[in-house]
């Protein structure tokens, strides 16, 4: 039987793609990409949007944690960022990359991807495919089920192995056609439309920007660091963190490194704050007084901070004043 390794996100288009495929007998594989950028519901190294879809699917799901590797493309991307930090053509490359090595270690005839021309302004345009393609090293193994009409045909469909009057023609940004095909293919449970990388989020491409300049040797646990409590960079050399709720106060004691600067109010609610680099007398006071415009305190105020590192016993106190609106406001990443 010929196989398939299909790209599974778990959003629509991907569970489409890999329907109408299967309907025309062929077996299919699929590979999901997990990076610590990703806003899919995971547990370890699991997709859940991806895992569920393949178990509707009855097919088989491999998933691939890449950040390590994929945080040298965010850093040095050849085709350039989107409107935030996001390196779409770049990711696809990679991804496809992967995805074709893959292919041929399970020895499978081709891939699957659930693209829609025209529907990504930066990685689903014809140029940006056919760039895609050939830097992947895949071109005219690359089926797009929803698109595949307005393509030329690929490898499979030349062969007579995928009937191409079966495939669609589907354009544009509109979400119509794939939702009036899901209804007509009885598939119902999928997702919601919605960005699935944290890398075209304006806020967080603004921290991660940041930790890229101070920090151009981040690990997976920085990036798991930007997506919890507000960020204020101090100086060049340090950073703090404030948790806005309970919850997430809860995340950053549990993401606290040995060294880490560690603050909170003594006799009132408020925040946490984590503080990341070295702090002398004069940024553990500003750190103090940022804190303190989160608390529960008169605005004029004095506030009690207790300041000590992570893993040590010694721990000291001070007393503040909240920080002035202009003053915060420079420092908010």
């Amino acid at each position: 039987m010929i196989k398939a390794v299909a790209l599974l996100s778990g959003g629509l288009d991907s569970i489409l793609a890999v329907k109408l495929i299967l309907e025309q007998g062929i077996e299919i594989e699929a590979v999901n990409f997990l990076t610590v950028f990703c806003t899919c519901t995971a547990r370890g190294k699991t997709c859940l949007a991806s895992k569920s879809a393949a178990d509707n699917l009855g097919v088989k799901l491999k998933v691939f944690e890449v950040s390590q590797e994929y945080f040298q493309i965010i850093k040095n991307p050849k085709y350039g960022y989107g409107r935030n930090i996001n390196p779409c053509l770049d990711c696809r490359i990679f991804m496809f990359k992967k995805a074709g090595q893959y292919m041929r270690e399970i020895r499978a005839s081709f891939l699957i991807t659930g693209e829609v021309l025209g529907e990504r302004p930066m990685s689903q345009r014809m140029d940006a495919m056919r760039i895609i393609e050939k830097e992947s090293g895949l071109e005219g193994f690359i089926v797009r089920p929803l698109c595949a009409k307005l393509m030329e045909p690929t490898m499979p469909e030349k062969e007579g192995v995928i009937n191409r009057e079966k495939l669609l023609s589907i354009q544009g940004r509109s979400r119509k056609p794939q939702i009036q095909l899901a209804n007509e293919l009885g598939i119902h449970d999928y997702p919601c439309p919605a960005g699935g990388c944290l890398l075209t989020d304006k806020g967080f491409a603004d921290r991660m920007r940041d930790l890229m300049k101070h920090n151009p040797d981040f690990t997976v646990h920085d990036i798991k660091l930007l997506k919890v409590g507000r960020h204020f960079r101090l100086s060049p050399s340090n950073k703090l963190i404030v948790g806005r709720d309970e919850k997430e106060n809860e995340k950053l004691l549990a993401l606290a490194e040995e060294g880490d600067l560690h603050i909170s109010p003594v006799d009132v609610a408020g925040p946490i704050g984590i503080g990341k680099g070295y702090f002398g007398d004069d940024h553990i006071n500003l750190a103090s007084r940022i804190l303190a415009r989160y608390s529960d305190i008169p605005a004029d105020g004095y506030l009690e901070i207790e300041c000590y590192k992570i893993t040590e016993k010694h721990r000291s106190h001070i007393t503040v004043t909240a920080i002035r609106e202009e003053d915060f406001s420079a420092l908010r990443i």
